[in-house]
């Protein structure tokens, strides 16, 4: 049975760790497709005219303590493109905004 727990545990860290790596090549001036090769699909997103915002959920291991064991964090990926490029990304939450050139705009998350 141990076995079992363990390469279960082991296989879930080491997809969530891979979605949280791919997360780091997305770069200025990819397109969207690019994005969703690099990435994956979305867990979400909106279209505003020439602006599209994805918004990704990720787990990710924060820290490992010998008396709490894995700490993990929920953590949101957003990417904000313009006619199909991204001009910003990150960890954090899209906002839509009300009258400015950009509908979206990415409020970073703070580790």
């Amino acid at each position: 049975m141990k076995p079992i727990i363990i390469s279960l545990l082991s296989i879930l860290i080491l997809t969530s760790c891979t979605t949280v790596n791919s997360m780091r090549n997305i770069r200025e001036g990819l397109t969207k497709e690019e994005v969703i090769i690099t990435a994956g699909n979305p867990n979400g997103f909106h279209r505003n005219g020439d602006y599209e915002a994805l918004q990704y959920t990720d787990l990710m291991i924060n820290s490992w303590s010998i008396f709490s064991g894995l700490s993990w964090s929920r953590t949101d990926y957003s990417v904000i493109l313009k006619n199909n490029h991204v001009i910003e990304y990150g960890p954090g939450k899209i906002i839509k905004r009300k009258q400015n050139e950009s509908p979206y705009t990415l409020i970073q998350k703070k580790y």
